[in-house]
């Protein structure tokens, strides 16, 4: 299953310092996703994606580099991010669920100035898609070029904002200064349309009994920016399971943790850690309360687990001016009580990680937080302890 991240920053950063050189990198997570307890199919090689803003001198349209090369192999990756800094970065690993092996089908997409990637598939997508399809004005029906459930989920958000009053046309050069983006508030609210369009399809397919059943439960972490603000969403259509993971970390740097092993926190075979060339431990640093980076990703780049909040099961995650903000999606899926449990099951099954609030693993056996089973969390706690040593001493 694919892999995301986020970056937005107010400074603009060297594209290997999040894709490259992190010793658990997106490029890293490509072909060793060890924090992943389905051990099936571990590797995201089936293409990947990076986009990222340039200076508006070259215009508000996003820079995308697409290929189906595996991006543990593609030198011309490596090339591009150790030259090429930007302020706020897209990054995808691709796992094929939907579609053939192609250009066309590799995330990030973009429309103008907007980008979109998705982590997850969508429940009964054969079934749904005619629907979906000839839901659409013509525009967006003719942007799809691929044969992804992603990027049709792409054409619908772009369909959800121009019928919600905010045509994607709108944000040009010929707008006139001082006009950024669409703001947080319209991109969230034509993600929410997306998802809520979608499980509308879905039920026309299987019906309210059959609505959040086995074959109709969709993952749907999206990721969407205008170049100014961005909207993530953790969600499955499902009350009784997981989404698939997503963790956000904020700071004042992000910088190598040359401190590590000097300060005994390296634990066993700290000094003879096994990298590959170039590779070092990151963390990110809070010197006060200011938020001048925001990272966003399906796993953790780094082992700090101070670093990373887990995004709460089926909500939004926007970042508007450095500030993060947490809404839950209140919907047929939605549960207030605090001490719901959830399945990893279905993710895992899927080849996603499953975390609770406490950063834990879980396993398919596994309820969500405040379960209380005992002994699932000494377990799960293991196995996740166990995964971090191999990716330092291995």
């Amino acid at each position: 299953m694919c892999r995301f991240m986020v970056y937005k920053g107010k400074d603009e950063i060297l594209l290997s310092e999040l894709i490259l050189n992190p010793t658990h990198s997106i490029l890293t997570q490509s072909f060793d996703s060890r924090l992943r307890l389905d051990r099936r199919r571990p590797h995201n090689g089936d293409g990947f994606g990076i986009g990222y803003y340039t200076s508006p001198t070259l215009g508000p349209d996003p820079c995308v580099f697409t290929s189906t090369i595996p991006a543990w192999n593609c030198i011309n990756l490596s090339r591009l991010a150790s030259k090429t800094t930007s302020s706020l970065i897209f990054a995808h690993v691709r796992a094929t669920t939907e579609g053939n092996l192609s250009d066309s089908n590799c995330h990030p997409f973009i429309y103008k100035n907007l980008m979109f990637m998705h982590n997850g598939g969508i429940g009964c997508w054969r079934a749904i898609k005619r629907r979906l399809a000839m839901s659409l004005e013509e525009q967006w029906f003719t942007l799809v070029q691929g044969s992804t459930d992603s990027e049709w989920a792409f054409a619908l958000f772009l369909d959800c904002l121009e019928k919600s009053g905010h045509h994607p046309d709108s944000l040009t050069p010929s707008t006139g200064p001082g006009q950024k983006g669409f703001g947080h508030s319209v991109l969230r609210k034509a993600i929410l349309k997306t998802i809520e369009q979608i499980n509308g399809f879905i039920k026309e397919v299987v019906g309210e009994e059959g609505l959040g059943t086995e074959d109709s439960r969709s993952l749907m972490n999206f990721a969407v920016t205008d170049g100014e603000s961005v909207v993530c969403s953790r969600y499955v259509s499902s009350r009784t399971d997981e989404a698939a993971s997503l963790f956000f970390s904020s700071g004042t740097s992000w910088r190598e943790n040359t401190g590590r092993c000097a300060e005994g926190k390296g634990g066993k075979g700290c000094g003879a850690q096994s990298k590959e060339p170039g590779q070092k431990d990151y963390v990110m640093e809070r010197r006060d309360k200011a938020s001048d980076i925001v990272l966003v990703a399906s796993e953790p780049l780094t082992f700090e687990r101070d670093n990373w909040v887990t995004v709460p099961t089926n909500s939004t995650l926007t970042i508007s001016n450095q500030t993060v903000m947490i809404h839950p999606i209140i919907d047929n899926f939605y549960s207030s009580n605090p001490a719901h449990t959830r399945s990893a099951g279905f993710a895992q099954a899927k080849g996603q990680t499953i975390t609770g609030p406490d950063k834990r693993v879980l396993n398919a056996n596994t309820g969500g937080s405040g379960s209380g089973r005992k002994g699932v969390g000494i377990e799960a706690g293991e196995v996740v302890s166990e995964a971090i040593r191999r990716l330092r001493v291995e």
